[in-house]
C-alpha cells in the first residue's frame, strides 16, 4: 500500500459513514495502547502534537495514556491554527482534563528552553505523512529537541518520524503506523495497528478513488486529456455519441470518428466529428484511424461499430497496432473474441457484460461477489490487462488486484448506460490514469450519474438522461 491509499480509504471509510472522529479516536488508543504494551505503566510521558491530524492523534493518545501515567502535551504551534474539526474536539477535551499538562509552545523559543530528560518516553505527532521537504520552525526546533534526548528517553512517533524523509527528521525508535506498512517507508521500526477500517475498503470503488483519478495536469487547451472515440455503423449514431458526450465533460478535446453516414446524424459543438466515407468501418480506414490515434491520449473503440466482417477485421488490426491506452466495449468486444492475441502487450480495459464476458473467456462469472471476483481476476490474467465486468455490481480486476462498484440501479437497464461507462473509462485513461483505476473510477461515476437520476425522475430513465449528470456526479466527487 502506498500513502496515497491513506487518504482514498479515509474518504471511502467516510462515505460508509466512519467518521474522521472514529478513526482519530482509534488511532490515539492503538498508539497509547502499544506504549504501554512495550513500556509499561506508571510512565512520565511527553507529547509533542502539531496542528494537523498527526497531531489530532496526538492529543487522542495522550488522554489514553493518562489514565496510569503522568502526560505532559507540548502543542507546537498556535491552537488557533488546529485545522481539522476532529482534532479541535480533541484538544478541547484536553483542556477541560486537570490531570494532562498542557503547554503551548507557540516559537522556537520556548523549544529550546524545554528539559526533557525526566520523561520516560517522548510521542512525536509533529508532522504527518502528507508534509513535504525539511521542517518550518517551531516545528524544527521540536525535532531537533527531541533528538538531543534519543538514546536517553524511549521516542515514539505516530505514522512516520516527523520530517521524514528528509534529513531533519526525529530519531524514533519506532513509528506506530495504522492498518498497513507503506511502500515509501524505509529506513525506521514500524509497529502497525489496526484502526477500524472494515474489509470492503480492500476492494469498495469509492470518492475517495475518484478524487485523485480527475486531477487535472495543466491550464491550456488540450493538457487535461484527449479522447478518440470510433464507433457507430449503418444508421446506428447513438452508441458513441453517448461514449463521446459523456467524456467530453471529463476531458478538453473529445474526437469522434464514424462513418460518414450515421456521422450525418450529429451535430454538436462540443465534439469533433471525423467521418470516413461509407455506412461502415472496413480496412481502408486503418490508416486514417492510426493518424487520428495519434493526436490523442486515449481511445474507445467498439460503441455501435456494428459486426459486418470488414469492421471486425478493421477493429483487430486497429487494436495490434494502436498503441495508446483503449476501451474495447460492444462490438468491439465481439471483433477482438474471434482473437484474443491482438491485445499482446496492449494498454487495455474490457467492458463487457456476462454474456460478452462468455464470449470473450468461455466461462460466465457465477456465485458470490468473491468468487466471480475470481474468475474476472483469472480471465483477466490471461488477457493482460483490464477487465470490468458490469452488472448489478460491477467487478474490475488487471489480474491482481480485484475492486467492485456498487453505484447504479435497476433504471441503468435501460440501452447505452454501457457506452456511457465506455466514455468515462476512456476520459479517464486520457487523463493519465492507469487501466485499473480509471475502470474503476468510470464504474463509479456511471453509477453515481444514474443515481442522481434515479433521485430526481425514479427509475425510468434514458441513458442520455445520465450523460447530462455526469457534470454534477463530477462535482459532488470533488466536494465530497
Amino acid at each position: 500500500m502506498k500513502i496515497e491509499d491513506v487518504y482514498i480509504w479515509d474518504t471511502n471509510a467516510r462515505w460508509l459513514g466512519i467518521t474522521p472522529y472514529q478513526l482519530m479516536e482509534n488511532a490515539g488508543a492503538g498508539v497509547a495502547r502499544t506504549i504501554e504494551e512495550r513500556f509499561g505503566r506508571g510512565l512520565k510521558i511527553a507529547v509533542f502534537s502539531g496542528t494537523g491530524n498527526n497531531g489530532g492523534d496526538g492529543f487522542v493518545a495522550a488522554r489514553h495514556l493518562s489514565f496510569e501515567n503522568d502526560v505532559t502535551i507540548f502543542l507546537v504551534g498556535d491552537e488557533a491554527k488546529i485545522r481539522s474539526e476532529e482534532a479541535r474536539h480533541n484538544w478541547n477535551i484536553l483542556k477541560r482534563l486537570d490531570f494532562v499538562k498542557i503547554k503551548i509552545l507557540k516559537d522556537s523559543a520556548y523549544v529550546k528552553s524545554l528539559d526533557l530528560s525526566g520523561y520516560d518516553v517522548v510521542v512525536d505527532a509533529l508532522l504527518g505523512a502528507g508534509t513535504r521537504g525539511e521542517p518550518r520552525e517551531p516545528i524544527r526546533s521540536a525535532v531537533e529537541k527531541i533528538n538531543e534526548h534519543a538514546g536517553r528517553v524511549k521516542i515514539v512517533s505516530i505514522d512516520l518520524p516527523s520530517g521524514y524523509p528528509s534529513g531533519v527528521r526525529v530519531n524514533a525508535d519506532f513509528a506506530v503506523t495504522f492498518q498497513w506498512d507503506k511502500e515509501e517507508f524505509k529506513g525506521f521500526e514500524r509497529v502497525i495497528v489496526r484502526i477500524g477500517y472494515p474489509r470492503e475498503l480492500h476492494h469498495l470503488v469509492g470518492p475517495g478513488d475518484a478524487r485523485f483519478a480527475l486531477r487535472k495536469k495543466g491550464e491550456h487547451k488540450g493538457q487535461n486529456g484527449k479522447l478518440l472515440v470510433i464507433g457507430g455503423s449503418g444508421n446506428y449514431y447513438g452508441a458513441p455519441y453517448l461514449a463521446s458526450k459523456a467524456a467530453s465533460y471529463v476531458v478538453d478535446l473529445v474526437y469522434l470518428a464514424m462513418p460518414s453516414g450515421p456521422a450525418l446524424r450529429i451535430s454538436d459543438p462540443d465534439l469533433i466529428l471525423r467521418p470516413f466515407e461509407g455506412e461502415n468501418f472496413s480496412m481502408e480506414h486503418l490508416d486514417g484511424l492510426l493518424a487520428l490515434a495519434e493526436k490523442v491520449d486515449a481511445v474507445v473503440v467498439g460503441p455501435g461499430i456494428g459486426l459486418a466482417d470488414e469492421t471486425k477485421e478493421l477493429v483487430r488490426e486497429f487494436v495490434k497496432r494502436c498503441e495508446k491506452p483503449m476501451v474495447i466495449d460492444a462490438d468491439g468486444l465481439k471483433a477482438v473474441a474471434e482473437d484474443l492475441s491482438v491485445l499482446r502487450g496492449k494498454t487495455f480495459v474490457l467492458t463487457p457484460h456476462a454474456g460478452e464476458f462468455k464470449l470473450l473467456f468461455g466461462v460466465k462469472p457465477e456465485g458470490s461477489l468473491e468468487e466471480r471476483a475470481e474468475t474476472i481476476r483469472e480471465s483477466a490474467k490471461k488477457a493482460g490487462g483490464v477487465v470490468l465486468l458490469k452488472g448489478a455490481y460491477d467487478v474490475i480486476s488487471d489480474g491482481e488486484a480485484w475492486k467492485y462498484n456498487r453505484t447504479g440501479n435497476r433504471g441503468m437497464t435501460t440501452g447505452g448506460t454501457g457506452d456511457v461507462l465506455a466514455g468515462l473509462v476512456g476520459s479517464l485513461l486520457a487523463l493519465g490514469n492507469g487501466s485499473m483505476r480509471a475502470a474503476s473510477v468510470g464504474a463509479f461515476l456511471n453509477g453515481l450519474a444514474g443515481d442522481l437520476v434515479r433521485d430526481e425522475l425514479g427509475e425510468n430513465f434514458t441513458a442520455f438522461e445520465v450523460v447530462k449528470k455526469v457534470p454534477e456526479a463530477l462535482k459532488w466527487v470533488i466536494g465530497f
